[in-house]
């Protein structure tokens, strides 16, 4: 056996952790909306138009474009939105952009999908996504996030290849009171199936609940790395037989069509089961879930505001809809 570190003792909390003032709805419903912000410009001026004509529609299609929803989300959109116009009778500016939230929030329904923690013991959660786009913030989120919800977490370093990763992983654990299995001898440091073969048998032995398995950034086209990550989920299998039970790409909401690349390459390369989205706070362009609910749905289940410990929440389409024009 390879030798490991434990360095943070694991346990289940007696009780749901209280929760802080920035958990109240109201608050987490601001941040999201000032995180949203760069969206809901470009947006809601057009609305202040006295006419709801075919020249409107143009402008909010590119508007939407220009939101990285797209050309595909984006015209889809503005059809049903057309439509709905049509029915409806719809002359006013104000009740046509409450229209529009709600075809948003009926093509973003299908990626609203709670993320079951009890389907499985230890539930092995697989984190992966290229370097930059909050993994290992994420990990440390996701952690207080499930120990708040009465589960025991272990963390398995096993982005070998990124300097400090692990030692960053390390600090997450240390601030959550939760367990980092990673690698002691620096000569294996670069065996990612090795730490999280480790992580998954430690975890068995302690009864612990969930493992969060960080793994190496790289890029869909380094082909020699994503073949790593495909061998990395293997051998979780073999320690395993159900598992991973949950295999996550984190995007950054701010690289646009890229995320929908992204998704599409981890997706056949790994079958992801859901998706990530990080770094809505002030200049994304939140369109990007439209694109991704086009091109390749997969499950949303959490989106992250800031980088503050709790600004990562479950994702809820209608509450994402109405952030990005601004609606109550």
């Amino acid at each position: 056996m390879v030798p490991m570190l434990s360095l943070f003792k694991s346990k289940k909390p007696e009780e749901p952790l209280a929760p802080t003032v920035s958990d109240a709805p109201s608050s987490w419903g601001a941040r999201l909306k000032a995180g949203l912000a760069k969206t809901r410009a470009g947006l809601n001026n057009l609305f202040s138009a006295v006419k709801v004509d075919d020249a409107l529609f143009e402008e909010l299609e590119m508007a939407l474009i220009a939101a990285d929803c797209g050309v595909d989300a984006a015209q889809s959109l503005i059809e049903k939105l057309w439509e709905r116009a049509r029915v409806d009778n719809i002359t006013d500016g104000a009740v046509l952009k409450r229209a529009l939230a709600d075809v948003v929030a009926e093509m973003l329904a299908p990626l609203e999908k709670p993320l079951d923690l009890n389907r499985a013991k230890p539930l092995v959660v697989m984190i992966s996504g290229v370097n930059g786009v909050g993994k290992t913030t994420s990990i440390g989120k996701l952690a207080k996030y499930f120990q708040a919800h009465g589960k025991s977490v272990l963390l398995a370093a096993g982005d070998t290849f990124r300097a400090a990763a692990r030692e960053q992983l390390m600090t997450w654990g240390e601030r959550n009171n939760v367990a980092v299995i990673a690698h002691r001898d620096d000569k294996s440091a670069g065996d990612t199936s090795a730490v999280i073969f480790d992580a998954v048998q430690a975890a068995k032995a302690r009864g612990i609940d969930i493992i969060i398995a960080d793994t190496a950034g790289r890029l869909p086209t380094q082909l020699n790395l994503m073949d790593e990550i495909r061998k990395v989920k293997r051998v979780i299998t073999k320690a395993d037989a159900s598992a991973p039970h949950e295999v996550l790409l984190v995007l950054d909401a701010n690289t646009g069509q890229n995320a929908v690349a992204q998704t599409k390459a981890f997706d056949e390369a790994l079958g992801l089961t859901g998706l990530i989205i990080t770094k809505l706070d002030g200049t994304a362009r939140g369109g990007v879930l439209c694109a991704i609910a086009r091109a390749r749905p997969k499950p949303v289940y959490f989106i992250g505001v800031g980088e503050a410990i709790d600004d990562l929440r479950p994702f809820n389409a209608r509450e994402y809809a109405h952030a990005m024009l601004g609606l109550d």
